[in-house]
């Protein structure tokens, strides 16, 4: 079973970069977290929850049919309506978007449901309307044609590729408008906890340089005035 994220580590990571969280990741030896391809279709608040999965393999047209979806147990459409709330639907759709993974109707559903986004490596369909929803989703671009003539939808909530990620179910996902990384869900209390401790020193630091000072000694802080500097800023930034 995998580690809840607690409230306090939740809300750090609505509070910092997927860049910054890369680097926490690399620390632990973790070099591939970053999905390749899914982009945001229209900037706005962070997104972090736990990963809940659907799988897509090639469609076949004996069984992608439109009758398909009239089989109120097709995985799509039970992954929209079973998806827990403060989760992210993560979609493996082997990176083609030549056909939507879903469209504007299930992404609606899905937010009203409580989720905290959606991704899928492929494309979505209806995205003039995802992008007035104010949730956050994720793709490689838009397709207007049905997932039925790409997609078959096979599986929910177990292990999938992602932009070239393992995702496993209940790994954290953390979205920004840079993209999307996946923090393994053990380590997800740790990494945001380090994330929190590094934003306010990169803070410290894109300040001082703006003033005009060198990286030199500062970045990373081999100086240690650097370090009595920070400290000092922190408190007098309530950091």
């Amino acid at each position: 079973m995998t580690a809840r994220l607690g409230d306090a580590a939740r809300a750090r990571l609505h509070h910092v970069s997927t860049a910054t969280l890369t680097t926490a990741l690399l620390k632990r030896g973790l070099r591939n977290t970053f999905l390749q391809g899914p982009r945001r279709i229209a900037s706005g608040r962070q997104m972090v929850g736990e990963a809940y999965t659907l799988r897509y393999i090639p469609a076949r047209e004996d069984l992608d049919t439109l009758d398909a979806f009239l089989d109120p147990g097709h995985p799509q459409r039970v992954g929209i309506e079973s998806c827990p709330p403060g989760h992210v639907m993560v979609i493996d759709a082997r990176g083609d978007a030549d056909a939507a993974s879903a469209g504007g109707i299930l992404v609606t559903r899905l937010m009203v449901r409580g989720a905290a986004g959606i991704v899928t490596d492929g494309g979505f369909r209806d995205t003039p309307d995802i992008a007035g929803l104010n949730f956050p989703a994720y793709h490689a671009r838009p397709s207007a044609p049905t997932n039925l003539i790409r997609h078959h939808a096979i599986d929910l909530n177990l292990p999938i590729a992602c932009g070239g990620v393992a995702v496993y179910p209940g790994d954290v996902i953390v979205g920004d408008d840079e993209g999307v990384v996946v923090i393994p869900a053990h380590l997800a209390e740790e990494i945001a906890d380090e994330a929190h401790e590094m934003t306010a020193f990169e803070d410290f630091v894109a300040e001082r340089v703006r003033d005009g000072h060198s990286i030199v000694g500062l970045y990373p802080p081999t100086d240690p005035t650097s370090r009595e500097r920070f400290a000092a800023w922190r408190a007098a930034n309530g950091r």
